[in-house]
């Protein structure tokens, strides 16, 4: 049973006792279900020892969307993200984030085997909690997403993740975040000294067959893992 102050999730366990962990959120009015299908598309070996975690955002009132309640990271008070941004909710996902990267050490994986994924709200908090994170993480994959609010990342950044490996991949049709954004983030995160490998790929708010391509090599590559 969940604890009660962990979100619930779908949990994807591996043949053998798990040895890695990747922690992945799903986007604004989705939920945990929305990517466990991706996984057996990564080309990970049969034979890996990776959980995967798809953890539910809680349902909110959303003010962009009318004040209508669904599953959201926080609230976005309009459309120019970064500049109204719910900063209380971001900071309070990124502890509910933590709180799991927590529950993966309690269980045995190391903080350098544990991967932060997120599309879109859910790669924004993967990003903040990621580049904060006071343990060494293995990763942070960032997909169709942007910097919610810089929230002091210069000042709040953690020197246990200054060399952390960074995969963020945009849609350059992509009319909800538009190009601009996840342009304007990597080039923030280059500024600070993170490596970034970027990628784009001629689609909307959405991924697609070789961006899952490569963010299965990118996984294999930071795991130590063969291709399947």
């Amino acid at each position: 049973m969940t604890p009660p102050h962990l979100l619930d999730a779908v949990v994807l366990e591996p043949g053998r006792p798990a040895d890695a962990a990747v922690l992945w959120l799903h986007g604004l009015g989705a939920n945990g279900h929305d990517f466990p299908p991706v996984v057996a598309e990564l080309g990970l070996p049969a034979e890996h020892a990776i959980r995967f975690v798809f953890p539910h955002a809680p349902s909110i009132p959303v003010t962009v969307n009318g004040g209508m309640v669904m599953p959201a990271w926080y609230d976005i008070l309009a459309m120019d993200f970064d500049r109204r941004a719910d900063e209380a909710g971001i900071r309070r996902s990124a502890a509910q984030l933590a709180d799991l990267i927590q529950r993966e050490r309690d269980r045995g994986i190391p903080s350098e085997r544990i991967v932060l994924a997120g599309f879109s709200q859910g790669g924004a908090i993967a990003l903040h909690q990621g580049l904060r994170h006071p343990e060494p993480l293995a990763g942070i994959m960032a997909l169709s997403t942007y910097l919610a609010a810089d929230c002091d990342l210069a000042a709040e950044r953690s020197p246990a993740n200054a060399g952390v490996p960074v995969f963020q991949a945009h849609g350059t049709q992509d009319p909800m975040v538009l190009p601009a954004m996840g342009q304007a983030a990597r080039q923030r995160l280059e500024d600070l000294g993170y490596a970034v490998e970027w990628r784009e790929y001629p689609m909307q708010h959405q991924v697609s067959r070789e961006e899952i391509d490569a963010m299965g090599a990118w996984l294999r590559g930071i795991l130590g893992l063969r291709e399947a």
